[in-house]
């Protein structure tokens, strides 16, 4: 029969949980695994699964688990797992806002639905280019990088009390802001053909006035913009794939700028 006294169980707990909670926090908003589509119950068995593979070789703190102290650092855990799958997450924002100016020079904005994985009412240019990058994301295995940079953030940022610099934040900040520029880079092909074509309609409807311009214009822009969609999709996978790179990057930039070690 094995004997453990409660002080061993203390120690395994510890153990488990601190890593557990920065895991769950990532869970909450990375690409992937946040998706409303997936069950709890998957998220919370995979949670576990990669905690008890990265729990053993990681050294604990030493906090009573009914602390003040460990309430403090479940809480950072937390934030740390959430600020760094939300970084991953504005790489698929991008996307959305690329959708969204390419969906209005189409004349689609009006055209939209709603998006289980997200929960909000999504353009149709945005859902298709979204599933256009989780596509990718996962035909480079885009996910198991990012759970291995996720690992690593464990040796840079070990889990023990202590203050976090406020430059980790900033990270992050100027990460969003390129948001809109990669947005307007990815949507920007589109964007000029579309704006030429308004601007020759502009020309027709004051040369020739008797044409009913919004009649024909709507439909020849649609199309347009649809054959041209069709061509710029197979070409947007290396750009895809730096927006990735530059994700996973940050990750590691944000924990080494959150270190006060």
């Amino acid at each position: 029969m094995v004997n453990f006294t409660l002080d061993q169980l203390y120690l395994w707990i510890n153990a488990f949980l601190w890593p557990l909670f920065r895991v769950m926090g990532l869970f909450m908003t990375a690409p992937l695994f946040s998706e409303s589509s997936i069950s709890l119950h998957v998220k919370i068995g995979a949670a576990i699964l990669i905690t008890l593979v990265i729990a053993p070789g990681l050294p604990m703190p030493d906090i009573p688990t009914g602390s003040w102290a460990a309430l403090w650092l479940a809480a950072q855990q937390v934030l740390i797992g959430f600020a760094l799958g939300f970084i991953m997450r504005i790489a698929f924002a991008v996307v959305i806002l690329a959708g969204e100016f390419i969906g209005f020079q189409m004349g689609l904005s009006f055209a939209s639905f709603f998006d289980p994985g997200t929960g909000a009412q999504t353009a149709v240019v945005s859902r298709i280019l979204n599933i256009v990058a989780m596509l990718c994301f996962l035909a480079v295995d885009g996910h198991l990088v990012m759970l291995h940079a996720f690992m690593r953030t464990f040796e840079v940022l070990p889990i023990a009390i202590g203050s976090l610099d406020i430059n980790g934040w900033g990270v992050i900040l100027e990460w969003s802001g390129e948001l809109f520029l990669s947005g307007m880079l990815l949507a920007l092909p589109l964007i000029i053909i579309l704006l030429t074509m308004n601007l020759a309609f502009g020309i027709l409807n004051r040369t020739a006035q008797q044409i009913t311009i919004f009649a024909v214009g709507f439909p020849i822009t649609l199309m347009t913009g649809l054959v041209v969609l069709m061509i710029v999709i197979p070409q947007t996978a290396p750009f895809l794939m730096q927006l990735f790179e530059s994700g996973y990057e940050t990750m590691m930039r944000f924990i080494q700028a959150l270190s006060t070690r």
